[in-house]
């Protein structure tokens, strides 16, 4: 058996202080398992230690909710608001840990793609426009959107506070950090996009004012939880829209990055949102948005899409493009990965029968169960 300890994936690193065995990272995948009321389950723990013991030196938790009002997203998908969500976090950070990994807890406000919330009927964003596409199948949903509530300057201020209350109780949980989701077209990048913010006050108008929500959150989770790791996570694309991209390109991404940074972000993580990175992260000119992140900084960044392929990570992070990597459906398919690449062995591809008929963790267990010779 060969070992590729050449690879540069497989170099430590040290990131917000966190010492990390690699550069391979478990991007953070919405599973629809929790218990009804949030609280993370046995399974779900065994589902995150299964990485650690794969070898990933981080592991990015799917999108946490933030408050009970109108953060959650998705039936089943776990929060940070209660005793006993962080009781239940608790045994997932002490399994991942055991096993040598570190675990970082994604904050998630759903805004006006929440397609499943018994805290409240309606759904909220930064203005009352109808998101593009329909609700998700695979995460339980079906049928167009409805028209969100505008969020006012009180309800944007509750917002902030769910994430620094979630922040508080990440710790308490056991996470070596947070990483505030401005993504995928969740409330925070709502803000950023200009067709679904159509506000006039400080929040709406050019891209710095459309970046500040998030610059806020960030600022206030660094202050109020100093010693923890504050990350963001960003994107163009959406969940809801494939082929989004900033309008200003390399100026807009400029704005946006520096506005985070002085927030106080730890980290960058910039999502493909189920696209190659090569197809989302290039600019005019053959710049790469990943590289243009490290260089307006000076901050870590995180890639994403397309990772698990051995020459595509090797050429990102050679090539100065990243210091780490996220994967997604290659961790799934893989999870330990990392030991894999390491002895030079071949990956499974994986089968989106993973996700039938709802990407939760017992669906992926039994498929992989299935599969045993």
């Amino acid at each position: 058996m060969t070992v590729d300890l050449a690879h540069p994936a497989l170099a430590p690193i040290t990131l917000g202080g966190l010492e990390l065995r690699n550069r391979y990272a478990v991007a953070p995948m919405t599973r629809v398992s929790a218990q009804p009321g949030g609280t993370p389950t046995g399974e779900m723990a065994d589902y995150y230690a299964a990485y650690a013991h794969g070898g990933f030196g981080l592991i990015i938790s799917e999108g946490t909710y933030t408050d009970a009002a109108a953060s959650q997203g998705y039936l089943n998908q776990p929060g940070l608001v209660r005793d006993e969500h962080v009781a239940g976090w608790r045994v997932v950070t002490d399994q991942v840990h055991a096993a040598g990994g570190r675990m970082i807890a994604q904050l998630m406000h759903a805004g006006a793609i929440a397609q499943g919330n018994p805290h409240q009927e309606h759904t909220v964003g930064p203005s009352a426009v109808v998101p593009r596409g329909e609700m998700m199948p695979a995460y339980g949903g079906s049928g167009p959107w409805p028209a969100p509530r505008e969020l006012t300057t009180a309800g944007i201020d509750d917002v902030v506070d769910g994430y620094v209350a979630a922040a508080e109780l990440a710790r308490r949980a056991g996470f070596d950090g947070v990483e505030v989701h401005a993504a995928n077209g969740y409330l925070l990048d709502q803000f950023l996009t200009g067709y679904t913010n159509r506000r006039t006050d400080e929040y709406g108008g050019p891209v710095a004012n459309r970046i500040r929500l998030t610059a806020r959150v960030v600022a206030a989770i660094a202050a109020a939880v100093p010693d923890l790791l504050v990350g963001a996570r960003l994107s163009q694309t959406k969940v809801n829209d494939f082929t989004y991209r900033w309008p200003g390109g390399r100026a807009d991404a400029e704005i946006i990055f520096a506005a985070v940074a002085e927030a106080g972000a730890g980290y960058l993580h910039i999502a493909s949102e189920g696209r190659n990175w090569l197809e989302t992260a290039r600019l005019d000119g053959g710049e790469t948005l990943t590289a243009l992140a490290r260089k307006v900084t000076g901050l870590p960044v995180i890639a994403n899409g397309g990772m698990h392929d051995p020459g595509q990570a090797r050429e990102v992070l050679a090539g100065g493009h990243a210091d780490l990597l996220s994967i997604g459906h290659g961790a799934l398919a893989n999870p330990d990965l990392p030991s894999r690449v390491a002895a030079d062995e071949p990956l499974a591809g994986f089968d989106r029968a993973m996700l039938d008929p709802v990407v939760t963790v017992a669906n992926a267990r039994r498929w992989r169960e299935s599969r045993r010779p």
